[in-house]
């Protein structure tokens, strides 16, 4: 049997010092963004690839249901990694590059925002939707790691994981998620359920 307490404990120490080093500001500029697009009944549209994907559609799930389940008027989170045929649709005939961009294109209304997330914050597609997002006067909430990539600098509202590991920033990821959905719950005076 092998002893794997040692790369735990260094794992999760790791972990705890990245969340602990977050910038808070950054945090909640982010959420003032999402409360003020849900008091002006914007849409938000999420999106990422891969462990991001997992997480963008985790977003949906926790503000959609569990921050908005006794909520008279409901956030309105889209993801638009979670419908497959639509993505590969347009992958194939479009181009991968493409996929976030196409299902932004004349959709985007006034008040709604963008949360984009991406660990190198250099994806294609993601940065490519963003762009179009911002030309569209639309803000952008961006979740990145390593060194923020292109995403960090065209986002209103970035939130950096500084570090260099796919696996920590998208478990950072996921802890802002629930972070943010649970705490915007109580202010409103919910119960994440």
């Amino acid at each position: 049997m092998s002893d794997f307490k040692p790369e735990i404990g260094r794992y999760l120490n790791k972990l705890s010092e990245v969340i602990r080093n977050i910038d808070h500001r950054q945090i909640d500029s982010a959420m003032n963004a999402l409360v003020e697009a849900y008091e002006n009944e914007g849409r938000v549209f999420v999106f990422g690839n891969g462990g991001s994907a997992a997480t963008a559609s985790h977003f949906v799930c926790d503000f959609n249901k569990g921050v908005s389940i006794h909520l008279k008027k409901k956030f309105n989170l889209i993801c638009l990694n979670d419908n497959v045929p639509t993505v590969m649709a347009i992958a194939n005939d479009c181009g991968y590059d493409n996929i976030f961009l196409l299902q932004l294109e004349d959709r985007l209304k006034k008040n709604d925002i963008i949360i984009a997330i991406s660990g190198s914050g250099n994806s294609k597609n993601v940065v490519k939707a963003v762009e179009y997002a911002k030309k569209s006067g639309n803000t952008v909430i961006a979740l990145t790691g390593y060194d923020g990539g292109a995403l960090m600098k065209l986002a209103d509202h970035p939130i950096h994981v500084n570090i260099n590991d796919m696996q920590k920033v998208e478990d950072v990821h996921m802890v802002l998620d629930h972070l943010m959905s649970q705490i915007i719950a109580e202010r409103l005076g919910q119960k994440m359920c």
